[in-house]
């Protein structure tokens, strides 16, 4: 690589929001290197990834790939397990409800990785090294590799994780609060077919998750108490079963063939502004939420594909793709999306965890409400598939159902 080439846009961060905005960013013509050591392979977390996330795979080819190694999610169960006053009633989303053949799909972190990075391999400027150090002029910035490198762009896209270092160098600064809670994740085979169905068990220390996976297989979403996550995590594979199938309440059958199981503590994040000196947040570096209804990589997949038509449209124009214009422009145009979600995941989790009769009363009578109304719950899968606060174009589908 050239030392004195000047890209349109530098990415660090190779993670699965990294890679999925460098490639959205080639797909709109734009000279793009992303830069950042490749993924471990012991991420045995699975994502959600919803209709337009899956509608930017397929704009950028990728999803013939990693389709044969997916579960589709036809319905989301809601299921309330909390002593609440107000006992809701189960709720069932069903897609085809809303003319949909399925929510999303349920894909292997490791799949989806490994489908980015050879992809980046082909369309873009691949660097697999850390970025040591950042510069940033009036005209440009400038990523120092550890390999002694100088990267060159006009802009820089920050999707280095929540503790970002290249957003720090921008100045741009995070709001960050913790939860009470942690988070158990594996997968397990099961007796019984999921049927597709991805069921929700709210509790008050939080919400119990079963995300459909291929065949007789889920994925397990646990939060609860850092001291029960300890203990869950400390049982063996049989107790654990015993555990999780008293839980679920027979709704799978008998569960065997667990992963190794994951923990890690609960916490938010937001950064303010999204852009400043030549640079923009994307992924965690930009949000961060519980793994609440599956919203974090979907976020990001709408980081990169606002990015790329943003950036896009400003180079066509003849337009400096990392001046002030086009940041604003970024900033306004994930700001209420991002704020959106972040506040519903953040406020459906305090609903449970309050002690406050009103905030459980009301989480409730929502759930009544859902539960007696067919409009209101295609307006909900609508705007959980399509949300109305981000469209970008490269995740639009000829085929979408018009809200």
């Amino acid at each position: 690589m050239a030392g004195k080439e000047i890209f349109d846009v530098a990415v660090a961060g190779a993670g699965p929001a990294g890679l999925i905005v460098g490639l959205a960013c080639a797909q709109s013509g734009l000279r793009t290197v992303v830069i950042g050591p490749p993924s471990g392979r012991e991420d045995r977390r699975t994502s959600a990834l919803f209709g337009g996330s899956i509608e930017l795979l397929k704009r950028l080819t990728l999803w013939q790939d990693l389709e044969r190694q997916s579960e589709p999610v036809t319905g989301i169960r809601i299921v309330d397990r909390t002593s609440s006053i107000l006992k809701a009633p189960e709720v069932l989303f069903e897609a085809r409800e809303a003319g949909f053949d399925a929510f999303g799909y349920n894909i292997p972190n490791v799949a989806l990785t490994e489908v980015l990075e050879a992809a980046c391999g082909r369309r873009l400027a691949r660097v697999k090294a850390s970025v040591s150090n950042r510069e940033i002029a009036a005209d440009s910035a400038a990523l120092l590799v550890d390999t002694g490198e100088t990267i060159t762009a006009r802009l820089i896209v920050a999707a280095d994780g929540r503790a970002s270092a290249t957003r720090g160098s921008a100045g741009i600064e995070v709001s960050t609060w913790s939860y009470p809670q942690s988070a158990l994740v594996t997968t397990f085979s099961h007796q019984r077919d999921h049927h597709g169905v991805s069921t929700e068990l709210h509790h008050h220390a939080g919400p119990l998750t079963v995300v459909p996976g291929p065949g007789r297989t889920s994925n397990l979403v646990w939060i609860n108490t850092p001291d029960e996550i300890k203990r869950l995590s400390s049982l063996d594979d049989f107790q654990f079963s015993r555990e999780l199938g008293s839980a679920l309440q027979g709704l799978l059958g008998a569960l065997f063939d667990f992963t190794p199981r994951q923990c890690f503590p609960l916490s938010g994040q937001t950064a303010r502004p999204l852009a400043k000196n030549r640079v923009v947040v994307a992924g965690e570096a930009a949000h961060v939420i519980p793994p609440i209804g599956a919203q974090g990589l979907n976020l990001s997949f709408r980081d990169a594909a606002t990015i790329a038509e943003i950036a896009g449209e400003a180079k066509r124009d003849g337009l400096d793709i990392g001046g002030e214009p086009v940041l604003r422009r970024y900033d306004r145009a994930r700001r209420t999306d991002i704020g959106t979600r972040v506040f519903a995941v953040d406020i459906l989790n305090k609903s449970l965890l309050s002690t406050i009769p009103g905030l459980s009363v009301a989480r409730g009578f929502g759930l009544f409400a859902l539960a007696a109304s067919s409009s209101l719950r295609i307006r909900v899968m609508r705007e959980g598939i399509l949300p109305s606060a981000s469209k970008p174009a490269l995740m639009a589908s000829d085929a979408a159902v018009k809200i």
